[in-house]
């Protein structure tokens, strides 16, 4: 993987396109899990949607392990890469979750009835795991980042 983009480092670049995809993968798990209406308009999208989210998270890592080298370790990187490390088994899940829900979707409401229920709240666990872990990612990438930025002053030091 380059360890930069048009000249920029790659690790925001893709970290961006996570940030977007993966709640927005997890939306749509939950809507279709939970709205038969969406469920019927969403289709393949969801797990489309969640693949690419689940591509994503690798990628993402490996890009911030290079930028991790480029700009060195410290106790903030450390914390942030470790729960970093933690959105992969959560993102197996959203995935596993997205194609189950969409194949469920296809069959008769009649025959889904328990199957779907199960589905519908392991659906929201899985929902619930990756957003708090991209949230508490996302703090402290934002910590790991803006830590040295002064809090207070002006750029002029005032």
């Amino acid at each position: 993987m380059p360890e930069t983009l048009f000249g920029l480092p790659a690790h925001p670049l893709i970290v961006h396109a996570t940030v977007v995809l993966v709640p927005l993968g997890a939306l749509l798990v939950l809507l279709h899990a939970l709205w038969p209406a969406a469920r019927r308009r969403l289709g393949i999208v969801t797990p489309l949607v969640a693949l690419v989210g689940l591509v994503l998270t690798p990628l993402s890592t490996a890009s911030g392990e290079d930028l991790e080298r480029m700009v060195g370790r410290s106790s903030l990187i450390e914390a942030h890469s470790e729960l970093a490390d933690g959105l992969l088994p959560w993102m197996v899940a959203l995935f596993v979750m997205a194609v189950v829900v969409h194949l469920l979707g296809r069959r008769p409401a009649g025959a889904r009835r328990v199957v779907g229920l199960v589905a519908a709240v392991l659906a929201v666990i899985a929902v619930v795991g990756v957003t708090q872990q991209v949230v508490r990612i996302g703090h402290s990438g934002a910590e790991a980042t803006w830590s040295d930025v002064s809090s207070g002053g002006t750029a002029d030091g005032d």
